[in-house]
């Protein structure tokens, strides 16, 4: 009923597009065995077998050996209920003798049925599966190419712009990138064509539909970019410890060495700031301050409140407090824009941060148990 040419169909789809030709096999015969039974009767007991190395298809109908007289009725005392003999799925004992004497009850009797009038609904039906699982195939080789690219960067172009959501084409995937306003940098404007870097989050279930959500506002593409542009980070020579970021406006990050002969903070900034520009035209000017780490967190604290200097720090360890006193004229930028500066500088460090002027400090007295002055010894 099915041509050989069908059969070495499969085989071609496996050389071109490595789907295996078992991928189709059971669900076309699942398929097929619905199709047989919608023409022949839902009650019928059914199944259809593809043979590759024969080009044909076989289709049986079998069924189940009973006693004689069937019909039972239910059990009163027990409760287990009775059932009536049905012709579409039983076999008396005594019919099945007429078909061979060894059989016995509980034996499946099989027969192989003339599969007529099936021809149509069985092409319509192998096309329809053939087309569905070829799209299954590919959508599942994107979602492993991107899956193999998670956590990382990726080019793309801007397909589409729709109610403020971009839709992207990835690269050699037929997956499609979505970028909506909330993963879109505040400020920054792109048109269709356009290309642009994005984040690829761990996988979502919902992403497996085809689509998948994409960024460029999380900590993590900024962490990706400076893994782009600083080899040093990529040999593990320079770590960062840190990342805190208000997507389009500032971002800090900690980063340190324990190689002997690399500043890591200068190996991020890079060659008369070569590599930090090119991680700022990409955030569109966002701001970066590129912290050292230290292991005393006190003076990370007072680092982290880059580009404001700091005079000294009363902190209370045990509850990574502390307050931080800068020159009348620095309080404003310790604190920054909307408090931003400060804030940032507490997520970095994961200290709670309380910044005051020299001279409110002086009117103030202090509850803390430990100082830190900076420039003379603790």
């Amino acid at each position: 009923m099915i041509s050989k040419e069908f059969f070495a169909a499969l085989e071609v789809l496996e050389a071109e597009r490595g789907v295996k030709k078992e991928f189709f096999l059971e669900s076309l015969e699942t398929a097929l065995t619905a199709a047989f039974r919608k023409i022949h009767g839902e009650a019928m007991n059914a199944r259809v077998k593809l043979i590759p190395e024969r080009n044909q298809i076989k289709v049986w109908s079998y069924k189940t050996v009973v006693e004689n007289d069937i019909d039972i009725e239910a059990n009163e005392e027990t409760g287990e209920p009775g059932f009536t003999f049905d012709p579409d799925k039983m076999l008396t004992l005594e019919e099945a003798h007429a078909i061979k004497k060894s059989y016995k009850v509980g034996d499946v009797v099989e027969t192989e049925e003339d599969p007529k009038d099936f021809g149509r609904v069985a092409a319509l039906t192998v096309k329809q599966v053939v087309t569905q699982k070829i799209r299954d195939a590919q959508r599942q080789q994107a979602v492993e190419e991107i899956e193999a690219r998670q956590d990382q960067i990726v080019t793309v172009r801007v397909a589409k712009i729709d109610k403020g959501i971009m839709h992207l084409e990835i690269p050699g995937s037929s997956l499609e990138g979505l970028l909506n306003e909330k993963n879109q940098i505040p400020g920054q404007t792109f048109k269709v064509g356009d290309f642009l870097k994005v984040y690829i989050h761990k996988l979502k279930e919902d992403d497996k539909r085809g689509e998948i959500y994409v960024t460029r506002t999380s900590p993590q593409f900024v962490r990706a970019l400076f893994d782009l542009e600083v080899p040093e980070i990529g040999k593990g020579e320079v770590v960062v410890k840190a990342i805190a970021r208000e997507a389009g406006y500032r971002t800090k990050i900690c980063v340190h060495s324990e190689v002997a002969n690399i500043d890591p903070v200068g190996a991020c900034v890079g060659n008369k700031g070569s590599r930090i520009n090119n991680i700022l035209a990409e955030l569109g000017g966002e701001k970066i301050d590129i912290i050292p780490w230290s292991d005393d967190p006190l003076e990370f604290v007072a680092s982290s409140l880059s580009p404001a200097t700091v005079i000294r720090i009363e902190a209370n360890e045990a509850d990574k407090a502390c307050r931080v006193i800068v020159p009348n004229d620095k309080l404003s930028l310790a604190i920054g824009k909307s408090g931003m500066n400060v804030r940032l500088a507490a997520r970095l460090t994961g200290w709670k941060i309380d910044v005051k002027s020299e001279e409110a400090a002086l009117r103030e007295d202090s509850t803390f148990q430990e100082e830190y002055k900076f420039g003379e010894n603790k």
